[in-house]
């Protein structure tokens, strides 16, 4: 039995209106004893902290380089900038002061946001921040004009008449050159190449940037891989000269590209180039962004201005066949 204060005008004695709010929160307390009780709020870690409670739960499933990019960001960007703020603490602010504070350095900020990112994500998860407050979410990234070299046809004949006349000490190098030229493949994708993985009419890699992905075959590729010995599936295609480890083509693009008078085309502009030459011949973005194996159709959507040039030529072609075809002068 609860007695809830004294009767009369005695010292302790509760007015009605008390005491029926008395009698209710004892009520309350009553009915919910048995009830489980809420958890109590996780305690909240610094970022340092949390940065090796996130990486020993979500790194396992990256990528070995992703690991390794993802790592140095957080230890010599992240760690150092957010460190001591307890990680529910972060606000967009910081992360707008932390861009600001970059400016000079837009890549590497464009880079390392989207995992602060998905640290801020997992974080939610955790129970260590409201949800729906990631402070990265929105933050605009930094513009980078990216340089993009297209081949003319007069450059490819004289890579061509290079590539033809080059005597190398790896023998595997000029085949491998030609892989990139004649499928537009990423330089990683031709280079950590097995056996195993040519199943003609195509290139079926098991993984590459993008995830597992068919890389198709042209006569004239077929013909390089036609001309190379097939050794063991589980042996690399275009190895290095001295050991068993995929070929490195950079040391051998720089002389090359030097003797073809192309000192500023870069390994990864022959896929560019690729993509210019299909343009050029009204193959479809979408095709092309299923040959040079895209993810996303925006990625391919880069080569758009391409398109449109050689639509425009095409355009100004038949406006002139028809201003001769009427006698007037173009």
């Amino acid at each position: 039995m609860v007695t809830l204060g004294c009767a009369g005008v005695a010292a302790g004695a509760l007015s009605a209106p008390a005491a029926r709010a008395a009698a209710r929160s004892l009520l309350i307390k009553a009915t919910l004893a048995d009830l489980p009780t809420a958890p109590e709020k996780r305690r909240v870690p610094l970022f340092a902290d949390y940065a090796e409670e996130f990486w020993q739960d979500y790194s396992p499933h990256w990528k070995p380089a992703t690991q390794r990019s993802s790592r140095s960001r957080i230890d010599q960007l992240l760690v150092p900038r957010f460190g001591d703020l307890p990680v529910d603490m972060i606000e967009r602010g910081d992360i707008n002061r932390w861009r600001d504070s970059m400016a000079e350095r837009g890549g590497t900020f464009n880079r390392a946001i989207p995992i602060m990112s998905v640290m801020m994500q997992y974080a939610e998860k955790l129970g260590y921040r409201v949800k729906n407050t990631n402070p990265c979410r929105g933050v605009s990234r930094f513009k980078r004009e990216l340089p993009e070299r297209y081949l003319s046809a007069s450059e490819y004949r004289r890579l061509g008449r290079v590539l033809a006349e080059h005597d190398g000490v790896n023998p595997f190098v000029i085949p491998a050159l030609l892989m990139l030229i004649y499928t537009g493949a990423r330089v990683s994708e031709i280079a950590t190449l097995r056996w195993r993985y040519v199943q003609p009419p195509r290139l079926q890699l098991p993984d590459s940037k993008t995830g597992p992905k068919a890389i198709y075959l042209n006569p004239q590729a077929i013909a390089v891989l036609d001309g190379l010995e097939r050794r063991g599936d589980e042996l690399l295609v275009f190895p290095a000269m001295r050991r068993e480890a995929p070929i490195n083509l950079g040391q051998y693009w720089d002389r090359i590209r030097r003797q073809a008078a192309l000192p500023d085309v870069r390994l990864h502009d022959l896929r560019h180039s690729f993509a210019s030459v299909a343009i050029a011949q009204h193959i479809p973005l979408a095709t092309i962004g299923k040959l040079l194996g895209h993810a996303l159709p925006e990625t391919t959507a880069r080569y758009a201005h391409l398109a449109d040039e050689v639509i425009a030529e095409s355009a100004d072609r038949i406006c002139s066949n028809l201003a001769n075809a009427m006698g007037i002068a173009a």
